[in-house]
């Protein structure tokens, strides 16, 4: 027998459950058995156990592994309000959502898919898209909790924008709404069809007029189809010093760690995970990457549920003179692996990096994962190339439930592309029991990230954990 390498990639998950080759008939008949296993009424239940873990400690321990001066920060950002909270729970939702009802369909998951993890970019052909785009939490799971994850954020931020309880849950309702029409679209295609749908940015924003469709910067879209995206970073993120820029520092979000970064050992270590990165790109990538040469590198502090992770910014610059930014994230095991199993890959950027191939339409060109001489997994993409945020704070009920319809359809598609669309169509329906199901169990889960924000707030005034307001 020969004996399988230690590097080498696992296959595909298998997913015997979903039977594929099956006729469409009876895998839609299977989808609509499901519904006597778990009833679609049955995902509105969530009430407290007595014995629900204790979600500050829930943090804490999710905490572990990170880089202890930058806790302070992240629980500062989650204090700010229930919304925020929510954004850095996913561990503390992961160990709820194990005790709700599921089918016992699995697919790759986001893991993490709340409303701001959505937005714009550019593909490696330079068309603007919108899709989900964080898979640091990505794994093998069940497809509901994704979308209850995503009905219960927007419940969330409807009431973090002041919107009344009617608007709150409508939005929620028509995200799961979305979901589900999109999935009878998807069942409706080919294979082939369905794997290369993609929603194009440039084509939503117009079908909506404008107006219904304000939740992007229009600067950022003007930027991102003027394709100008590394030109602009080079002069926003740079200065230069003597005859190569360097990346400037802006304390406590980007900064350069200099204490080791004069130090030989660190700067082989920083050397030998760069080919290991390079290694896991395909032949052409590496041929690429070869015109490019590393000058800088600085720390950078990232989204709530990401900090205290070691992540950065590398600064290469090729012989033209042009400049490339990578961003480099630290990888830790996903909130779904105690609840949903362990990953295949043995590297966790490699798990977020196969996860994130999977699920969106087109991924990073310079995408790819490494390790550290210590052991830790990380994976690396572009900084920033040609993203669109939604802007949010702000954004009135007409936008709000115009963006829940575009975050229902981008998890709809992902899911189709690892999962049966004909089975999961069979067992969602033509009617509306699943999205009324889900609305009731956002709202109830809104009141819960509610008291458990309350928990983290007291937790920080009896000093049992530091936090640091940006704010000051």
């Amino acid at each position: 027998m020969t004996k399988k390498r230690k590097d080498e990639i696992p296959p595909a998950q298998p997913h015997p459950h979903l039977p594929y080759l099956l006729p469409v008939e009876d895998r839609l008949a299977a989808g609509k058995a499901l519904r006597d296993r778990c009833p679609r009424k049955s995902h509105a239940l969530w009430k407290a156990p007595a014995k629900r873990p204790d979600p500050i400690a829930l943090l804490v321990a999710s905490s572990k592994g990170r880089l202890s001066k930058l806790l302070p920060l992240r629980y500062g950002r989650m204090m700010v309000s229930p919304f925020t909270f929510y954004r850095g729970a996913a561990a503390v939702m992961a160990s709820d959502l194990a005790g709700t009802p599921v089918t016992g369909l699995k697919l790759q998951a986001c893991g993490d898919c709340h409303l701001l993890n959505f937005g714009g970019f550019a593909t490696p052909e330079r068309k603007l898209v919108f899709d989900i785009n964080d898979f640091d939490e990505t794994s093998i799971s069940y497809w509901e909790w994704d979308v209850k994850r995503l009905a219960a954020s927007f419940v969330l931020a409807g009431r973090s924008n002041g919107f009344d309880d009617d608007d709150s849950r409508e939005m929620a309702w028509r995200a799961v709404r979305s979901y589900r029409k999109r999935m009878a679209a998807f069942a409706n295609m080919s294979v082939l069809e369905a794997w290369y749908a993609a929603i194009d940015l440039e084509e939503l924003i117009e079908t909506g007029g404008g107006e219904e469709f304000g939740y992007f910067d229009q600067e950022k879209v003007d930027q991102a189809i003027s394709r100008t995206a590394h030109a602009h970073e080079l002069a926003k993120l740079t200065y230069i010093s003597g005859d190569q820029p360097r990346i400037s520092d802006d304390p406590p979000l980007i900064f350069h760690a200099e204490d080791v970064q004069k130090d030989q050992h660190y700067r082989q270590e920083v050397q030998h995970a760069v080919r290991r990165y390079i290694d896991s790109l395909l032949p052409a990538r590496r041929l690429l990457l070869d015109r490019y040469r590393i000058v800088d590198v600085a720390m950078k502090v990232v989204g709530v549920g990401s900090v205290g992770t070691e992540c950065g910014v590398i600064l290469l610059m090729s012989g033209n003179g042009d400049s490339l930014f990578l961003q480099y994230k630290q990888a830790m095991s996903s909130v779904l692996e105690p609840y949903t199993g362990i990953s295949l890959y043995p590297n966790h950027g490699q798990r977020v990096v196969i996860g994130q191939q999977i699920m969106q339409t087109a991924s990073d060109l310079f995408l790819g994962w490494t390790q550290g001489d210590d052991g830790r997994c990380f994976y690396i993409r572009q900084l920033r190339d040609v993203k669109v945020k939604p802007v949010i704070d702000g954004m009135r009920p007409v936008n709000m439930r115009s963006y829940a319809k575009a975050c229902g359809w981008a998890l709809a598609r992902a899911h189709a592309r690892s999962a049966d669309a004909v089975t999961l169509s069979g067992y969602l329906g033509s009617g509306d029991a699943f999205e009324d199901a889900l609305v009731e169990f956002a709202g109830h889960y809104a009141d819960q990230s509610e008291r458990d924000h309350a928990l983290l707030r007291r937790a920080i005034r009896a000093g049992r954990i530091e936090a640091l307001s940006e704010t000051g």
